[in-house]
This record gives structure tokens, C-alpha cells and sequence, in this order.
């Protein structure tokens, strides 16, 4: 009888210590489950069960047990009944994690909205395109790529083909179409990226500025310039890693002001020579940019009226976090046709449809290769500078989100390509037959 009582005390130390070990894990797992839902029932008008067999459908966020209240606009996430997270629902924020109960009846501020142009056609408008066939074009060939990525492995959801300013291929998963939103993920970097160009442009910040954190003054950290944090570069400690408990998590499922955690990190390289991939540094971005506005309503309006809604994203959702900052590493919503007048923004070099957004030099600054990124990285863009796609234009660039959302600038084929899906693909046979059907 002792030796039985003495295992099982020895069971429950195991089990109790286990979940004492886990316990944070399982606030990660909740939380990136609840936002996911949130996110996708209210902002891209999905349904849960559809969320939960698709977007959550992986280890181990699909241990989740999750609801959803339509009529309080919220989703609740259960971890084994042991720790619940709940995401809300604010109208023009998108979703957000809650950390305490008053979060889901605090007062917040709405941004202000440009009305959609539904008169002139794409891409200036939202109106149909007007059609031209181009006799340069193999349009079967480029059927053909398109089609090579939906498949049950490739995992896409949709591809638009833009060439010369005409939608000259456009495909959708089943239960996708032309008004789905879709999210970015980190393609809401190279937004973040576009709005200091617009800002840059109108006179209202150099980026070459020491960044403007009172924190930083009395150390080292004082010599790091705006433009080292968009390079990626500044030399600050951070922990980009998604499958434990890092400062990316954290920030992401766990901070009310996801500007600081960046902020708050040590220098641990030399600026200018330590690029380091972070998340937080785009949020830390974003929470500078809100210090260049009078008001926080301002700044709220400013990424709409000055940049996505003047170029006719109007489907757009940027979401932000409980102080309402736009959480720029990660959240934004747009159906695929607005992504691509993204694209076209900067093959146009910053003008549309004959007002300068922003210049021809910024397009170069954000293609310009990042001191030790191996040529693989701008300022919050991507590029092709050493040929990594070995079939691709060097010149080719692009914004990269997590798996596998992308919006390609081609300048020399005149094209824009996006692509959206729930796996990474590969990207360089796609671009290559692409690329291949320009007779």
C-alpha cells in the first residue's frame, strides 16, 4: 500500500510539474488560436468551423477547443480547460487578444475611411477592367503555372497575374473569390515600410534621423537611426522563433503595446552591421511613426487617407493592439485585387494614376541590399539581389509574408504577382514559367 501511494504521489508531482512547465505555452497556444478565429469569422467573414479545419488545423493549435459569440463579436479559446483566451472584435481595428476583462468594453477611436472609387475600372478603381488581349503573351502558359499551385500540396488559395496594368490571370481555392480578404502576415511590413516613404516624401521625417525614443539617449542605443530599424539592422536583441516561447510570441499573444518590447532590448551587435530578421522592430516602427502625429486619431488615419485608401485598397483592414497601435509586424486584411495595386504602386515608382505618393528614390532605398543580409533584404521588402531565385530577375523584389503570402514587383516584365495560400511554394519554377509566357 505504500509503495502504491508513494507512485502515485510521484504521478502527480509529474503531472502537476508538467503542467507548471507547459502552463506558458498553453497561453500561446490559446491566444494565437482565439486571435486566428477572431480574425477570420469577423474581419474575412469566414466561419469557425471552417477556421478550425484550415487555418488552426496544425500542431499543436488544433488541441484548441474554440467558440465563437456572432452576436458580442468575440472567439474563446480553451487549452485543455486549463487557461481560456478571448479575442474581440473592435469595428475598423479588426480583432484583438484580450489580457483583462474591461479590454472588451474600453472606449476606442475609429479611423477615418476615403469613400471606394466604384466607377473607374481597375486598377485605379474598383470598377471591371477594361479587357486587352496581348498578342505578346502565352496565356495558356500562364494557366499553366497558376494551376501548378492549387493543388492539396502547393496549398494556395489565390494568384493574380498582373501585366501591364491588366489582370491577365486571375485563380481562386474553393470558397475564395475577387472580395475575399486575405491576410498578409508580414507582408504588413513592407505597408509599414511604404507609409515612412509617404511621410518621407510630404517632408514630415527623414529617415536618416537617429530614431526619436527618449530610452535610448543615455546609452549606446542613441546612435540608431530610423533607417537601421527598416533595414532590419539596428543591432538589438531579439528572438524571432515561432515554435516556443520567444520575444516574438510574447509580443504577438501577451503585450498590450506591442512598440515596446523592441524598445526594451539591449544592444548586442553594432548598428549597420548586425542585421537581425525581428518583428518587434516593425512594431517598434510603427509606434515611432505614431509620435510624428499631433493626435492618436491622426496617426490612425494617416496609413488610409495618405496611402491605402488613396490607391483604391478599400478593402483593407489593418488591425491593431489594445493601445491602437497598427501591429505592423503581422495584421492586415485586403482581398487579392487590392494587394496587387500594392505591387503596382511601386512598379509605378510611388505615382498613381498621376499623383507622387512617394519617389523613384524611395523605391531605390527600399531595394537597396541591407549590410550582411546576403543581398536577400531591404528596408521591410524583400529582394532577389544574389539571384537566390536563380530564374528570376535580380532586380525582381518583393513583400513576404508567413507562409507563403506574397505580392511580386517584376519592373522589368512590366508584372505584379500575388499569391496567397497556407504553405510555402516553390516560388522560383512558378515566377520562372510566368516570366516565360512574355514572347
Amino acid at each position: 500500500m505504500k509503495i502504491f501511494k508513494r507512485i502515485l504521489l510521484l504521478v502527480l508531482i509529474l503531472v502537476l510539474s508538467t503542467v507548471i512547465y507547459n502552463y506558458p505555452k498553453l497561453n500561446l497556444l490559446a491566444g494565437y488560436s482565439a486571435k486566428n478565429i477572431a480574425s477570420s469569422v469577423f474581419v474575412a467573414e469566414r466561419t469557425l468551423e471552417y477556421t478550425d479545419t484550415t487555418d488552426n488545423d496544425f500542431s499543436p493549435v488544433n488541441l484548441a477547443s474554440d467558440s465563437v459569440d456572432l452576436e458580442n463579436k468575440n472567439a474563446t479559446s480553451s487549452a485543455f480547460g486549463l487557461l481560456t483566451r478571448k479575442a474581440i472584435y473592435r469595428e475598423g481595428l479588426g480583432a484583438v487578444l484580450t489580457l483583462k476583462e474591461s479590454d472588451e468594453t474600453a472606449d476606442y477611436l475609429i479611423p477615418k475611411r476615403l469613400k471606394p472609387d466604384n466607377n473607374t475600372p481597375y486598377p485605379y478603381g474598383n470598377a471591371p477592367q477594361k479587357d486587352t488581349i496581348f498578342a505578346n503573351l502565352d496565356y495558356d502558359k500562364i494557366d499553366e503555372s497558376v494551376d501548378f499551385l492549387f493543388d492539396s500540396i502547393n496549398k494556395t488559395r489565390a494568384v493574380l497575374v498582373v501585366y501591364k496594368d491588366q489582370i491577365v490571370s486571375e485563380k481562386y481555392a474553393e470558397g475564395f473569390h475577387k472580395e475575399s480578404k486575405l491576410l498578409g502576415w508580414s507582408m504588413t511590413k513592407s505597408l509599414l515600410s511604404t507609409v515612412f516613404g509617404v511621410m518621407q516624401t510630404q517632408g514630415g521625417i527623414n529617415v536618416f534621423d537617429k530614431a526619436p525614443i527618449d530610452s535610448w539617449q543615455k546609452d549606446e542605443r542613441k546612435n540608431i537611426t530610423i533607417n537601421n530599424l527598416l533595414q532590419m539592422n539596428s543591432g538589438l536583441e531579439w528572438d524571432e522563433n515561432y515554435s516556443r516561447i520567444s520575444d516574438a510570441t510574447k509580443m504577438l499573444f501577451l503585450d498590450r503595446d506591442m512598440t515596446k518590447m523592441q524598445e526594451n532590448k539591449p544592444l548586442v551587435g553594432t548598428p549597420n552591421e548586425s542585421w537581425n530578421y525581428s518583428s518587434g522592430t516593425s512594431n517598434l516602427l510603427s509606434g515611432i511613426l505614431r509620435t510624428y502625429f499631433k493626435t492618436h486619431q491622426e496617426y490612425l488615419d494617416f496609413w488610409y487617407t495618405n496611402f491605402i485608401d488613396k490607391i483604391g485598397m478599400n478593402s483593407m483592414v489593418l488591425e491593431a493592439d489594445l493601445s491602437g497601435n497598427y501591429v505592423g509586424s503581422s495584421y492586415s486584411w485586403a482581398t487579392a485585387r487590392d494587394w496587387s495595386k500594392f505591387g503596382l504602386l511601386y512598379l509605378k515608382n510611388g505615382n498613381w494614376n498621376g499623383e507622387q505618393l512617394f519617389t523613384k528614390e524611395w523605391v531605390n532605398y527600399i531595394r537597396t541590399p541591407t549590410r550582411g543580409s546576403n543581398g536577400t533584404y531591404g528596408a521591410q521588402f524583400w529582394l532577389n539581389a544574389e539571384n537566390d531565385f536563380k530564374d528570376v530577375p535580380k532586380n525582381m523584389y518583393y513583400a513576404d509574408g508567413f507562409q507563403g503570402q506574397r505580392v511580386y514587383v517584376l519592373p522589368d516584365q512590366e508584372m505584379v504577382i500575388v499569391r496567397f495560400g497556407l504553405k510555402n511554394f516553390d516560388e522560383n519554377t512558378f515566377l520562372k514559367g510566368v516570366i516565360e509566357s512574355i514572347k
